[in-house]
């Protein structure tokens, strides 16, 4: 709302008064604010009120599915994404372990149940190399269990796959996707102007 406690009271005046003008009351016991990184250090202290309550200072919440912290750090988010792509994982794992479905059909549920919840929101999260690794290493661990062990041909015991044999079978990869979101995200951005930027 602002960069400036001056501008944060005078925003939060705008947005009462524009409530009420259509009929709409914002709770103040609902309300909370968060102060991001840059100005965590620099002496903030100021209370926020709406109709003489004051606001609580939070340092993280939740947006829709999306967990935003003072810090702007997506690991929590992360988290939580891959814990819910494992729920679902477990939810579809019988169907798409089946011998019987085809290595398309197995890609088609991986992508449209499992890759789609881990996915979401991705286009507005900056990844660390720490994080890349972990989405790397979710998706290979559902990759394997989904196409299941390999027999060996000079032992014939049953192994897991290799890396090499988890590309041949499923070409893309969960931190290529995130950054081709970010980027069509970006572009999106970018064509709608100043006045819509999300930058």
């Amino acid at each position: 709302m602002g960069g400036s406690i001056h501008t944060i009271e005078k925003n939060t005046e705008a947005l009462l008064v524009s409530s009420k003008d259509i009929g709409l009351e914002v709770n103040a016991d609902k309300t909370k604010y968060m102060v991001l990184s840059q100005y965590l250090y620099t002496g903030w202290n100021h209370n926020i009120k709406i109709d003489k309550s004051s606001l609580e200072m939070v340092e993280e919440f939740k947006y829709l599915v999306t967990t935003l912290t003072n810090r702007n750090s997506s690991q929590e988010d992360i988290k939580t994404r891959l814990k819910s792509g494992n729920a679902f994982y477990h939810l579809v794992q019988n169907l798409s372990s089946f011998y019987l479905l085809s290595k398309n059909t197995k890609i088609k549920i991986y992508r449209s149940v499992i890759l789609h919840v881990v996915l979401y929101g991705c286009e507005t999260r900056s990844l660390t190399l720490r994080e890349e690794r972990r989405l790397r290493v979710f998706e290979k661990r559902v990759l394997r269990r989904i196409f299941g062990p390999k027999r060996d041909e000079v032992t014939r015991e049953r192994r897991k796959l290799h890396i090499e044999e988890l590309k041949d079978l499923y070409s893309s990869n969960i931190v290529l996707v995130i950054r081709s979101s970010r980027k069509r995200w970006e572009g999106q951005a970018a064509r709608m102007g100043g006045e819509g930027s999300c930058r």
